[in-house]
């Protein structure tokens, strides 16, 4: 049997003569596969909305949730699903891509990101899950027991209450030309619509909790057979006004009503949240990873003025009537700093074994400047961090200690 997840392929019976019920059988090709074109569906909206926080249910193995940690406006991403698993493969797959890689801890991101994986039931009500401005159930709803279903509007829409949601589920009419469908695409799911079904339900839970719908999807029928509709069919949800904080407040609860403690995901009782899986990545608004990043950039500045100071005074040595300044230079970097000294008079020097470049000149550098927004913020991060001259207004070097290392 095909899946919705994996089908590229899909061999359809076509009758494209009602007259002489001819059954021709064609090659469907979805190209890029329908899931990466629900992703991508979800991927544009993010980039059209620009959402903070973005929660996804039923995000089985965190795909979607791995595409989405790269939308630099993201800051939140959640994950909930009803069994998480806990195979070797799978814990792999949350370690090596939904957790900070190194390269993350080297340049920190200037945005904060956080991402949190629950076990549970989208039929429950937990805090853990409000806030979100974009929530995404991607092939979920088809998965849920009557019970659940009718606790899905009341628990997204009305708890929840996000200001988009976006809804994909298989359209029960194009299953006619999936070879092997005798009733559903998955044998766990619980039912399939057709597109005046799914309709009918979404235009009545978006009247119910005050939401617009707008109805569109991946997946295309083949020439001549477009009323059969998407493949997959998508319903996006906008909420029609904001909810103020004093009708929030009012409205849920102040307390967790489900225990959010990380425990062994095989022994649960799945009428509680259980926080899985959580990573924080290094930001820019953290001190400590701003301080580290601040450091690295002074010095990483300081040490190529000074090479190129030393550099001029190589050349004057050689020739004595040869000024520092008589030919420009062809490297930007050189250029820009020459400029500063002509103009503020920032010009660092050389005295005795060492050599001193005005913490004013480093501050004035575009990437120096980016990260301290002041001087005195740049000078309270690397106090006592980096060697300065007596009086603080310069980074120090000694020379005569790196000819000896040399």
């Amino acid at each position: 049997m095909i899946t919705c997840r994996d089908n590229s392929l899909i061999r359809c019976q076509n009758t494209m003569d009602k007259n002489f019920q001819e059954e021709i059988t064609q090659i469907i090709k979805f190209e890029p596969p329908l899931y990466k074109q629900r992703y991508q569906f979800v991927k544009d909206l993010v980039e059209k909305y620009k959402p903070k926080k973005v929660a996804d249910l039923g995000c089985a193995d965190c795909s979607l949730l791995w595409m989405l940690k790269f939308c630099s406006c993201i800051e939140v991403l959640a994950g909930l699903d009803i069994f998480l698993p806990v195979t070797p493969d799978f814990s792999y797959f949350r370690r090596h891509t939904l957790s900070p890689l190194p390269l993350d801890y080297l340049r920190p991101s200037e945005r904060s990101l956080t991402v949190t994986l629950h076990q549970g039931s989208i039929a429950q009500k937990d805090p853990c899950m409000l806030g979100f401005d974009l929530v995404t159930c991607i092939e979920l709803i088809e998965h849920l027991e009557e019970s659940e279903l009718k606790k899905f509007p009341e628990v997204v829409f009305g708890f929840m209450a996000p200001s988009i949601v976006v809804i994909s589920t298989p359209n029960s009419e194009f299953n006619c030309l999936l070879p092997g469908v005798k009733l559903y695409r998955h044998p766990d799911h619980k039912f399939e619509w057709s597109q005046a079904q799914f309709q009918s339900w979404a235009l009545e839970t978006a009247r119910c909790y005050d939401y617009s719908v707008e109805f569109t999807g991946v997946g295309d029928p083949p020439a001549g057979m477009e009323k059969i509709g998407f493949c997959t069919q998508i319903g996006v949800f906008v909420r029609k006004c904001p909810q103020t904080g004093e009708s929030v407040q009012s409205e849920k609860p102040t307390e967790a009503v489900y225990k959010t403690v990380t425990i062994f995901p095989l022994v649960i009782n799945f009428i509680y949240y259980v926080a899985v899986f959580k990573a924080v990545y290094p930001s820019l608004k953290d001190e400590k990873y701003l301080q580290n990043a601040v450091i690295r950039e002074v010095v990483f500045t300081a040490q190529i003025i000074k090479h190129r100071l030393m550099s001029k005074r190589e050349e004057c040595s050689d020739d004595p009537e040869r000024k520092p300044r008589s030919q420009p230079s062809m490297d930007s970097f050189s250029d820009y700093l020459g400029k500063l000294v002509v103009e503020k008079n920032m010009q660092p020097f050389v005295s005795g074994n060492e050599v001193y470049v005005p913490l004013t000149t480093i501050f004035s550098f575009p990437k120096v400047n980016r990260l301290c927004g002041t001087f005195e913020k740049l000078c309270k991060l690397i106090a006592g961090k980096v060697t300065l001259s007596s009086d603080g207004s310069a980074v120090m070097f000694n020379i005569e200690h790196e000819n000896e290392e040399n």
